[in-house]
């Protein structure tokens, strides 16, 4: 796997990351990776997430929501959007501020129009192997909105945090 390009920005401006995932102690504003589309930019892209909602103080229900979301959108990416090509690569950003956590993956493929997905809740598609994955980011995510790249399809999750 290529090194990624990590880039985190906080109030102190912009600290480059080399293959070490793990979050500097400030919170970090934004994180961007673009990477391999393979199993292990999938892995590494949920473990960011969960480091975000952890830092985010969510709860541990909430925390395994945002990272089944995440993971399933950069599964989706790297499986149906970039066919695992080699030559293509799938980006991911993470925002965090105070009230919310915003995640974008994207892909270089074909793109994806989601009202042309079949509904995993019709009574033929029940049984079906596959075919959940839009459907549980929508169902874990408060907002998913989908954008057209030419070539490919961006995918921005957002979970609002919610303070005591």
């Amino acid at each position: 796997m290529k090194e990624p390009n990590a880039e985190q920005t906080s109030g102190e401006g912009v600290m480059r990351q080399g293959g070490d995932s793990r979050l500097a102690e400030s919170q970090a504003d934004k994180i961007s990776y673009t990477l391999d589309s393979s199993l292990a930019s999938v892995d590494r892209i949920e473990q960011t997430a969960e480091e975000l909602a952890k830092k985010a103080g969510l709860d541990e229900d909430e925390i395994y929501r945002v990272t089944m979301a995440v993971r399933e959108a950069a599964v989706n990416a790297v499986l149906h959007g970039n066919a695992y090509d080699t030559t293509k690569q799938v980006m991911a950003s993470f925002e965090a501020s105070k009230t919310e956590l915003v995640i974008r993956i994207s892909d270089q493929g074909k793109g994806l129009d989601p009202d042309t997905l079949p509904d995993p809740l019709a009574p033929e598609n029940l049984l079906r192997g596959s075919g959940r994955g839009i459907f549980l980011i929508r169902s874990f995510m408060d907002e998913v909105q989908f954008r057209q790249l030419h070539p490919g399809t961006e995918l921005t999750l957002i979970k609002h945090i919610h303070t005591a």
